[in-house]
């Protein structure tokens, strides 16, 4: 007999570990279930809708996964988060940054760090279920707090991995060069 908590390890296996109420409604699993698993400790409570098993690991992707999901709806990751995600431009953020259109209420740990985004949802690249700006628009909005010779040397890396088109990191290279002239004078 297949019982609740195997559906929803089921698609928690899928998910970085996690698995949200509304994954568990969509799968028939009525929502407080996952409370009452949560309380006989198979299931660990991370936030108001959202679950971890925590005999999963967590993978190099978790934490990003978390982020996005703690703030919900429109959320994705942007600037330098996208780059730390894909491992490029060697940026080790010590928040994440997470874009959304809506207002924050809840209360987030100190390693999300949300930031105020218009970009539309058909926008987003997802990478490992993770919806992100692509990283064109990332590199962009990195170069307040990334150093600009560590964006234009990530740009073959980007290109290699297909996360770019050559033509897109031409004109990146041009924008960021630029910007570099400009700033030394």
């Amino acid at each position: 007999m297949v019982t609740y908590r195997d559906r929803a390890w089921g698609i928690a296996v899928h998910q970085h570990g996690y698995i949200t109420t509304q994954d568990a409604a969509a799968a028939g699993i009525p929502g407080i279930e996952l409370a009452k698993i949560a309380s006989r400790g198979r299931l660990a409570h991370v936030a108001r809708g959202l679950y971890r098993f925590n005999e999963l690991p967590p993978t190099k992707f978790s934490q990003y996964y978390e982020a996005v999901l703690r703030l919900g709806g429109d959320a994705h990751l942007v600037g330098d988060a996208v780059l730390a995600l894909h491992d490029l431009a060697l940026v080790n953020p010590r928040s994440i940054r997470v874009g959304t259109s809506k207002r924050i209420r809840s209360a987030l740990p100190d390693w999300i760090s949300p930031q105020a985004s218009s970009e539309r949802r058909e926008d987003f690249q997802l990478f490992q279920l993770i919806p992100c700006s692509s990283v064109a628009r990332a590199i962009r909005e990195a170069r307040p707090y990334v150093m600009k010779e560590r964006l234009i040397d990530s740009l073959p890396k980007a290109v290699y991995e297909g996360l770019l088109d050559e033509r897109e990191a031409q004109r990146l290279e041009i924008e960021l060069k630029e910007n570099l002239y400009e700033c030394t004078q």
